[in-house]
């Protein structure tokens, strides 16, 4: 399995060859449609002084959307609750931008993209987090920023963290630990089933 792993990571990195330079060292850029986009590390727009990463459609239309990610093993943080979180500047996003974070397992264990909460139209520095549980079966964590459509995003200030379980989790798959519905009622029967008024 963790070579697999390996082996997909590196899969990917050979195919985004071609953008690697354009992103921050550590980073990759990846996407449906990267070839619509440019990337680039931003000296002149800056956080508190740091460097920011820039995504920008590069076409009129863009088709599909980009991202500038990190993937690696979660050896350090499983059984944890992490989060992702950075400050993010945009102008004339048309489409929608957001952080994402996602977890794997040989399937999606735990995902958000902010696609419920999305970077739109033109904004200072704001800073925006996606939080995710790490299961003990996780075999890779996968973070970055996306930009889908016309627009420009920066993102700056950086943090990958763990925290406690006092700070909600954003997941908008919602893997349950237990199984529902066995009777196989309609939703609206199966919504009632637990229910007491109802016996």
């Amino acid at each position: 399995m963790r070579r697999a792993a390996l082996l997909a990571a590196a899969v990917v990195c050979l195919l985004c060859w071609q953008v690697q330079a354009a992103a921050p060292n550590g980073w990759f850029t990846a996407g449906s449609a990267p070839q619509y986009y440019t990337v680039d590390t931003d000296t002149s727009v800056a956080y508190l002084g740091k460097p920011s990463v820039r995504l920008a459609s590069a076409v009129a239309n863009p088709s599909g959307f980009v991202t500038v990610m990190q993937c690696f093993f979660p050896d350090h943080y499983t059984g944890k609750r992490v989060r992702f979180s950075g400050f993010v500047k945009a102008t004339g996003v048309r489409g929608w931008a957001g952080l994402w974070m996602r977890i794997d397992s040989g399937y999606l264990m735990a995902f958000d993209n902010m696609q419920d909460r999305p970077v739109k139209g033109t904004s200072d520095w704001m800073p925006y987090s996606v939080v995710l549980d790490v299961a003990q079966s996780s075999t890779g964590i996968n973070f970055g920023i996306l930009l889908d459509g016309v627009g420009t995003v920066w993102l700056s200030g950086v943090k990958f963290e763990v925290v406690d379980a006092t700070v909600p989790v954003t997941d908008i798959i919602g893997t349950p630990n237990e199984p529902a519905n066995l009777d196989l009622l309609p939703a609206s029967a199966s919504s009632n089933a637990g229910d007491p008024s109802d016996q």
